[in-house]
């Protein structure tokens, strides 16, 4: 299956990170409770869309980051679990035990892009399927997007890839292919 996503998008890296006010699980029981872009200025953020909730990569992608949110939270990162579905049905998701192909045990919110403005402006709407191509953007504490990626739906992604690029992004520094934590940077 052959999917791309819409031509327009304002996401750019280097640029200013599109906004963004969803609905989300933030508050669980009345659901009332949005994200914004803005609320998590002066900390390092990661969105990850993904196409729908219970479905079968996604819980996997999902559940490896909330295991890995304390590294997140220890580098000064929060995540931000992204697709078109509602906030009712990341309630459900989030309340389904994990083997039985949910997410329970969330460690971070779950917004809702129903009117799928939001992935456009990221650039990973797949208009005629109404859902998002699997896109992971980290935002810098000045609302600066520094880092995307974005892949076909059968591929999950890597916490630990995402706490490593994080991380080399915060030493300011020049940082050679498979650089890790700790690694000297290199001299310009």
């Amino acid at each position: 299956m052959t999917v791309t996503a819409t031509e327009r998008q304002t996401a750019m890296v280097g640029q200013p990170a599109p906004d963004f006010d969803m609905a989300s699980t933030k508050n669980m029981e009345k659901l009332n409770e949005n994200v914004k872009l803005s609320d998590y200025q002066g900390k390092w953020l990661v969105l990850m869309f993904y196409p729908l909730d219970f479905t079968f990569v996604c819980p996997t992608e999902l559940t490896t980051f909330s295991d890995r949110y304390e590294d997140f939270l220890d580098i000064g990162a929060d995540v931000i679990g992204i697709s078109t579905d509602s906030v009712h049905s990341h309630r459900a998701w989030v309340n389904t035990p994990r083997d039985k192909n949910g997410v329970a045990d969330l460690k971070y919110p779950l917004a809702s892009d129903l009117t799928k403005e939001v992935a456009r402006d990221y650039g990973v709407l797949i208009e005629d399927k109404g859902i998002a191509l699997r896109g992971l953007f980290v935002i810098d504490p000045e609302g600066i997007l520094r880092y995307k990626v974005v892949h076909d739906l059968n591929v999950g992604r890597s916490a630990e890839e995402t706490l490593r690029v994080i991380q080399a992004l915060q030493t300011g520094g020049l940082c050679q292919a498979e650089w890790k934590p700790g690694q000297e940077t290199l001299k310009s």
